[in-house]
């Protein structure tokens, strides 16, 4: 298990490379779901996403213990995070991703100087060929979530939403691996254990919740669902005990649900978010809290869009 030390740790490893990013609000929604709305803007953060506080905490590790080249397995935003911090570090990276990636997403990876191999559409055929890379050429293979510096990075995100606002009740997050909510859960539970921490998963990659369920890790098919940084076919071995101590509710939305939470922000708020942030704030919109009158922060976790696709998403 991750702990607090751990996170606090993360937070002054990655301090130089990360940006505090800022918490947004809405009236509209707040009136809308009868709740305080707030949300914290990782769409702001340095990549676009929260990936880079996991990454840059463990790539500055294994650098420090002399690797010079690393590997990762990604739709995209993990990707774009280990291509940036290692060509800040002056490493070389190689990045595999699915075949059907996000345009945008690639373009990034390669504005990083990060290489690019293409290896199926599911999780579970990019994974062992990254980790095959690393073996091949004496490097090291970067998880995505399933590792404990990479969970503590993301757990500065629970930190900073503490420090930012006073009266924090609820805390909503989308769940892919896991590597995300299991570090903001162990930030806040371990801070201010008051606080509610929600899941969401899209109804089509609901693996985290049918896991919880059944008490162990279940794995589901591969999915089509939009929110493309949430298509995990299971939970990870270190991310899923953690949700399983901590986490207040699992909850998930539809599709259509998606699209019209990334719509409202976009039309609204003039936030332009991935599918995958939009979860969180489709959860509050669509009564799925079950919450009322209360301070509750929607995690925006990404902002990686290819906007030659956003009339498809919206």
């Amino acid at each position: 298990m991750v702990t607090i030390d751990e996170i606090r740790e993360a937070r002054e490893t990655i301090a130089d490379t990360i940006n505090e990013t800022p918490i947004l609000s809405s009236a509209q929604l707040s009136k809308l779901t009868g709740n305080r709305m707030f949300f914290k803007g990782e769409h702001m953060q340095r990549t676009g996403a929260f990936k880079i506080r996991g990454a840059t905490n463990i790539v500055k590790h294994v650098v420090k213990k002399g690797a010079a080249f690393v590997t990762a397995a990604s739709s995209g935003n993990h990707g774009q995070a280990v291509s940036y911090i290692a060509d800040k570090l002056g490493i070389a990276a190689t990045i595999v991703i699915p075949e059907d990636a996000t345009v945008s997403k690639v373009n990034a990876i390669q504005a990083y100087n990060g290489k690019i191999e293409k290896c199926g559409t599911t999780s579970a055929e990019r994974l062992p060929r990254a980790e095959e890379l690393a073996k091949e050429n004496n490097g090291i293979y970067i998880p995505p979530y399933d590792d404990p510096r990479i969970i503590a990075g993301q757990g500065t995100v629970g930190l900073e939403i503490l420090q930012q606002l006073d009266d924090v009740d609820v805390v909503v997050v989308p769940i892919g691996g896991g590597g995300l909510i299991s570090g903001i859960l162990t930030a806040i539970k371990e801070t201010k254990p008051s606080v509610k921490v929600i899941g969401v998963e899209p109804e089509s990659a609901n693996d985290t919740l049918l896991s919880l369920q059944k008490g162990e890790i279940v794995g589901i098919p591969e999915t089509k669902t939009i929110a493309d940084g949430l298509r995990t076919s299971e939970p990870g071995t270190m991310t899923f005990p953690i949700v399983q101590k901590y986490v207040d509710d699992i909850v998930t939305v539809s599709e259509d649900e998606i699209r019209q939470a990334l719509f409202f922000v976009l039309e609204r708020m003039k936030q332009l978010i991935e599918p995958s942030s939009a979860v969180a704030v489709a959860a509050a919109m669509f009564g799925k809290l079950g919450v009322k009158d209360k301070n509750v922060v929607c995690v925006l976790s990404g902002g990686n869009v290819d906007v030659r696709k956003l009339g498809e998403l919206v």
